[in-house]
């Protein structure tokens, strides 16, 4: 198995595919990626050569942050709302959704699971 910024990329993908593994790379930055390293896109991973994985590889590190620098940026983002103050802030605090969605009726998955009526009928 490869490895492109720290990653194990599934040898059995096409490498455009197999690129969006990493945190922070999509199909459209994939596809930019495998141009700029002239790597034909349909290749699958166990069929790249050595030198191939070496351009991938650099134009990953060098021009694009992922993983870990990227996770972290996103995170100190995240803490900078939460300690302005701002209201996006107070919503990530909250643990309730940020952009503006509903929370009447559906939000489960930054509200979490609803309480189980057995909780409810013991208090």
């Amino acid at each position: 198995m490869p490895r492109i910024a720290g990653v194990d990329i599934p040898e059995n993908k096409r490498i455009e595919i197999a690129l969006t593994y990493i945190y922070g790379i999509g199909r459209t930055l994939a596809q930019k990626i495998l141009t700029r390293a002239e790597v034909d896109w349909n290749k699958k991973t166990k069929d790249l050569t050595e030198e191939e994985l070496t351009r991938i590889r650099h134009l990953v590190e060098r021009e694009h942050k992922v993983e870990g620098d990227l996770r972290r940026e996103v995170a100190s983002n995240i803490k900078r709302l939460m300690d302005m103050g701002c209201y996006r802030g107070l919503r990530h605090r909250m643990g309730l959704p940020v952009r503006g969605q509903k929370t009447r009726s559906n939000a489960r998955t930054r509200k979490g699971p609803r309480p189980s009526s057995l909780r409810r009928r013991k208090k």
